[in-house]
């Protein structure tokens, strides 16, 4: 399953199921538009990738996306609007993956959880991230999907 989560007609995030299992060969989760970009691929024994290179093009980014992987455990997504205002939360669960394209969150961890993080680089803590309160635990809502 592959969960679009919208906020104000915005894509905040793209959740694909651990369990997620499709067609043969390559089919892209993301939209063309989002400055990251993920796919399922499923190809059988001795097929071939070509070798390739990556043509230099300059690419304007705005803000940092990322892509996270639950190798084990649960982890809970808390997403808010740029206003720092807390909208909703989702579980992620192992083999899970999440692409955070607008909007802020935070996550708690609730089981042990192990995960890979990717986003886009050069990263720097001081110039790409604003941190602020995360809600409080009694306002936690889940949204339905």
């Amino acid at each position: 399953m592959i969960e679009k989560i919208f906020y104000k007609k915005k894509l905040y995030a793209l959740i694909v199921n651990g369990k997620y299992r499709n067609k043969k060969g390559i089919n892209f989760f993301t939209p063309n538009y989002t400055t990251q970009q993920f796919a399922y691929i499923n190809h059988r024994k001795n097929y071939v990738i070509k070798p390739h290179k990556h043509k230099k093009r300059l690419t304007k980014i705005l803000s940092t996306t990322e892509v996270v992987l639950i190798l084990k455990g649960i982890l809970r997504v808390d997403f808010y609007n740029l206003k720092k205002k807390y909208l909703f939360s989702k579980l992620l669960r192992k083999n899970d993956i999440i692409l955070l394209v607008h909007g802020a969150h935070g996550f708690k961890v609730i089981k042990n959880v192990q995960m890979l993080e990717v986003k886009q680089g050069p990263y720097s803590a001081v110039k790409d991230k604003i941190k602020f309160e995360n809600v409080d635990e009694k306002k936690i809502k889940f949204k339905k999907g």
